[in-house]
């Protein structure tokens, strides 16, 4: 047993002050802030101090090209895994030229690429298909580690879309009668311009040797003036919105001719870029090989929105093989004639594309190229998606919500953000159907290459597959009373000039690729 004293209060209670206690802390945490501030400045300092008594220690020398050094960064908060007095290296990298007076020129994007791409081959990620009979351009293999690659990245993909938007999944064939693509328009108009060297009968893209003839003139004429480094600059931004004519007199006033050979060219002319079959032994049923996977998706509509209890809206996606005869296969993986393509397709009401999760992505803030900053040559700036979509330079809330589903999943991914933009179509790339189509870009060695298109394409394909097969794809709306709308439509009469009026309760819906 304890004595307690418990006539006279104890020391404690008789000090303690309520009020001014609560003032005391008041004060210690408004110190707070100023505290960490000198505390950081004493850290910075110390990694000075530190820093520079290593410098000292290391026996300074001059470097000959090849070899490989480390370049220290500024000193700044710690990455995860660095020690907490050590300074920040990167690197390393190799030395490609000496300067003079200390300085050194590192690696050029040409040779750090073939330095990975090397790397890659030896450590069998992918490699060149038919090796030992000399390869075929655009062609690959992937070995071990690059299957696993390849699957991790699906596998993400299909959870991130397919599983968590709740899509329908189909597996179409990769073989396509010509009726389906003659529908679509690919027979027809599935082509790029090509020019041909006039002695050796090399074929070349002709928006390519522009392109490339632009890049080397900035990067390695020094003697250009500055009023020809901005019309090249022009150039190349504008260069997917040339017609034509204006690509072939591009070629012609700058006088380019074949890489190789330096021989003159052809004249611009169309190449169709699809893999022609025929199927079955009689030859009889012509075919292409795919070039995408959408049209599979478009052709079983009715059954997907029959399978979906007749509402809207829905999605479906496909991964499958897509097959593009390159006239130039080149960039490694990037530009190949056989390559894995998942896509998607949102089915929506044409008169409602608001998107229920819109909001989860809204206040997203990245890089996006407006075709207004394109021709004027300026660069990509950070615009939030929110913003984006009430302003109407991103089309609708359905759109909107998949550029930053599209967004998170690069990032997620491992996609640098300030390598990430996403890149509006100019009125001469999207074909005449098109609401609105932005590219996902990815900035590489190699520029900016597009990874990923996102495009409202309305009832496009849709309209025309109905048209061709005279199977209605459409989806019905019940409505809470009966509406009539009056159409013309031409019937097929005698009479050249007689119209007949229908009323319909039924219309196509938009898809958004």
């Amino acid at each position: 047993m304890i004595p307690v004293e418990i006539s006279e209060q104890s020391p404690r209670v008789i000090l303690h002050d309520e009020i001014g206690n609560i003032q005391g802390h008041k004060e210690e945490l408004e110190l707070l802030p100023k505290v960490r501030e000198q505390a950081q400045i004493r850290e910075v300092a110390l990694k000075q101090m530190m820093t520079t008594r290593y410098n000292k220690k290391v026996i300074r020398r001059s470097f000959t090209p090849n070899d490989l050094v480390l370049i220290r960064n500024d000193i700044g908060v710690n990455k995860s895994g660095e020690g907490k007095l050590a300074a920040n290296w990167k690197g390393p990298y190799k030395i490609s030229e000496v300067l003079g007076k200390g300085h050194y020129k590192g690696p050029s994007r040409e040779a750090f690429r073939q330095a990975a791409v090397n790397t890659l081959e030896c450590r069998l990620f992918y490699i060149p298909s038919f090796k030992i009979y000399h390869s075929v351009a655009g062609l690959y293999d992937y070995g071990p580690p690059g299957c696993t690659v390849k699957s991790n990245v699906l596998a993400f993909w299909y959870q991130y879309f397919v599983l968590e938007e709740n899509m329908l999944e189909v597996d179409c064939p990769c073989v396509t009668p010509e009726v389906v693509l003659k529908a679509s328009g690919h027979v027809d108009k599935f082509t790029d311009l090509m020019v041909k060297d006039e002695k050796m009968g090399t074929c070349y893209r002709a928006d390519h040797l522009l392109k490339d003839f632009c890049n080397e003139k900035l990067q390695k004429d020094l003697t250009m003036s500055s009023e020809k480094a901005v019309e090249l600059k022009h150039v190349l931004a504008t260069l997917d919105d040339l017609s034509a004519e204006a690509l072939g007199a591009k070629i012609k006033e700058y006088r380019i001719l074949a890489p190789e050979t330096k021989n003159t060219l052809s004249d611009l002319y169309p190449f169709n870029l699809m893999f022609q079959t025929s199927i079955g032994p009689s030859g009889l049923s012509p075919g292409y090989m795919c070039l995408e996977t959408a049209q599979g998706i478009f052709v079983n509509f009715k059954d997907l929105y029959y399978y979906n209890g007749n509402k809207l809206p829905f999605a479906a996606a496909q991964i499958g093989q897509a097959f593009r005869n390159e006239i130039s296969p080149r960039q490694g993986l990037l530009r190949v004639c056989e390559f894995t393509l998942a896509e998607t397709e949102h089915f929506v009401d044409p008169e409602d594309k608001s998107h229920p999760k819109y909001k989860e992505v809204a206040k997203l803030k990245f890089l996006m190229f407006l075709r207004e900053e394109q021709m004027s040559g300026q660069s990509a700036k950070r615009i939030r998606l929110g913003e984006a979509v009430s302003k109407g330079i991103v089309n609708n809330e359905t759109l909107g919500y998949f550029i930053g589903r599209v967004y998170l999943f690069l990032t997620h991914l491992g996609i640098d953000k300030d390598r990430l933009r996403f890149r509006q179509h100019l009125a001469n790339e999207m074909a005449h159907y098109v609401a609105d189509c932005w590219d996902a870009e990815i900035e590489c060695s190699y520029g900016w290459i597009e990874c990923v298109g996102i495009v409202d394409r309305f009832a496009y394909d849709l309209h025309a597959h109905s048209d061709k097969s005279g199977i209605p794809l459409v989806a019905h709306e019940k409505f809470s009373e009966p509406k009539e709308v009056e159409t013309d439509k031409i019937s097929h009469i005698s009479s050249p000039s007689s119209i007949a009026c229908s009323t319909t309760l039924s219309r196509p819906q938009a898809s958004l690729a």
